[in-house]
């Protein structure tokens, strides 16, 4: 199998067994198991359990920040940017994959790497909300990136808290209520010219 495809089958075995057990449950024999390879298979392309969980959370990080920017970028028409991020975020929450669980709920959610990992996503996206708004707005930069800030955090926590009411509410209904609810607050910020 090409080095590729067989490094996706790991990680997808990794995914598989890390949301099951969490990071600190999973063992590699589990994983390499999963992934139907022997242990040195596993071993040749992650050399510690700790390498395999950052390569898959790094994935998953990567994914979701070019879901939230193409959405940010996908129009100039503010209205419509914000209904596009709170709607990506929210099927990035809904996605089978669960991908969130590694992403926000992870047993190393304190570890200093995955932090730091989680708060570059963080800054990345705050960043290119504060750009716009600032653009928009001609707040000062730190006023821009406090209500970038705000606006990523309103996203996800309602998706995460979405996710807890198990299909109880349509995912398009709660992503436009945030989406109504964010619009709403940042559209009486004055567009300069």
């Amino acid at each position: 199998m090409p080095r590729d495809e067989r490094r996706a089958q790991l990680l997808a075995a990794a995914q598989e067994v890390f949301v099951a057990n969490g990071y600190h449950g999973a063992a590699m024999d589990e994983i390499a198991e999963t992934a139907r390879v022997s242990k040195p298979v596993l071993y040749q392309h992650f050399p510690s359990k700790r390498e395999l969980y950052l390569a898959l959370l790094d994935s998953h990080l990567s994914k979701l920040i070019d879901l939230l920017l193409g959405a940010l970028n996908s129009t100039t028409d503010n209205d419509e940017r914000v209904q596009a991020v709170m709607r990506a975020y929210f099927r990035f929450i809904a996605s089978d994959d669960q991908a969130h669980r590694l992403v926000f709920e992870s047993d190393l959610i304190n570890d200093p790497e995955v932090s730091a990992r989680l708060e570059t996503l963080n800054k990345t996206f705050a960043d290119a909300v504060a750009r716009v708004i600032a653009e928009d707005t001609k707040l000062p930069e730190l006023e821009a990136q406090l209500l970038g800030r705000a606006l990523a955090g309103m996203a996800q926590v309602s998706a995460r808290y979405w996710l807890e009411t198990a299909g109880n509410l349509d995912l398009d209904v709660a992503s436009d209520l945030i989406y109504r609810l964010a619009w709403r607050g940042i559209s009486r910020f004055p567009k300069e010219s």
